[in-house]
């Protein structure tokens, strides 16, 4: 039997977990988390998803604020004993005590299929680019960001409408079996592990609330994409008379011979709710679902309702940057 040390904290991480400690071939002696942080209106501290499974379960949980600056808790991790330590969505580079801790090293598993999109938020850039395929990666973790040999893959497709929240979900259940393939075969002694071709790589780098001001100057499809990449966060907004709309869910429309209008301009109102995008304003993106300030969110139709919305309105140019 596998002796397993987890690495992981958000959701994301959970569903290759509890798999972990169904698998009759291993035992998760302990869980490695980042600190409970402040969440919800009322900033109480909450306990990330890996830490209430690991309490739920019995399993040793650590919690150190920096790993590498936590020598008690890497002494407490040795002590145990590892076979191999698995990381999923830990949020920390590991050192050289912590990477060759364990004989098996340390298995991570990576939301892109490696080398494309290293970094801290894969799915959500591959999206933004408009790729129309993802997946997902097992691989030995380095010094390096997202650079140690690669173990085993699984393709998922994007479709054209889904968003990051969808694919990560659906990232995040084939990477529990995907893991617990690649720690079986490890075992057996059944993997070669690939090196990564670093002329082929592309970079995820982490994602900023400021990103998501939408410049209706940019194509439709771009700033489609851009909707569908940065939902659930940290979402896309715009300005409407001195507010910052959130929008989170449109789509391309397509019209015969638009009109060239100024970017940002509602064209219509009957029926569906589309603005003018481009830098000739003649492209149009739909408006499905949006999210005005300390409201939930809405079909954009009842919010053009609410707001008496009219055919010719302009988004406002500066957008806000909170």
């Amino acid at each position: 039997m596998m002796r397993v040390i987890f690495l992981g904290t958000p959701d994301f991480a959970v569903p290759t977990l509890e798999k972990l400690i169904a698998w009759p071939e291993a035992e998760v002696v302990a869980v490695v988390a980042q600190p409970d942080r402040p969440a919800g209106r009322g900033n109480k501290l909450r306990k990330p998803a890996t830490a209430q499974v690991a309490e739920a379960h019995g399993i040793q949980l650590l919690q150190p604020e920096k790993l590498s600056r936590s020598p008690e808790t890497v002494e407490a991790m040795r002590v145990l004993e590892p076979d191999v330590l698995v990381m999923v969505a830990f949020g920390q580079i590991l050192k050289k005590p912590v990477l060759y801790m364990a004989p098996h090293g340390v298995v991570n598993l990576h939301g892109s299929l490696l080398p494309k999109y290293r970094g801290a938020a894969p799915i959500n850039w591959a999206i933004i680019n408009g790729e129309t395929t993802t997946g997902i990666t097992t691989m030995f973790s380095d010094e390096g960001v997202d650079t140690g040999k690669m173990l085993l893959k699984r393709d998922v497709a994007i479709g054209p409408n889904a968003t990051a929240g969808e694919i990560a979900l659906e990232l995040a259940v084939i990477g529990a079996d995907l893991v617990i393939e690649t720690l079986a075969r490890l075992k057996d002694g059944r993997l070669e592990p690939q090196a990564q071709d670093d002329g082929l790589a592309t970079y995820a780098p982490l994602l900023k609330k400021e990103m998501g001001r939408i410049d209706w100057s940019g194509p439709a499809q771009d700033i489609h994409n851009l909707v569908r990449g940065l939902m659930p966060w940290p979402g896309s907004y715009a300005q409407f008379q001195g507010a910052q709309l959130k929008i989170t869910r449109t789509a391309p429309a397509t019209l015969k011979r638009p009109e060239s209008v100024a970017p940002g301009t509602i064209t219509s109102v009957a029926g569906s709710i589309t603005v003018a995008c481009g830098a000739d304003g003649r492209d149009r993106l739909e408006l499905l679902e949006v999210k005005p300030e300390n409201r939930g969110a809405m079909k954009a139709r009842d919010w053009a309702n609410g707001v008496r919305l009219q055919t010719g309105t302009v988004f406002d140019q500066a957008a806000d940057h909170q």
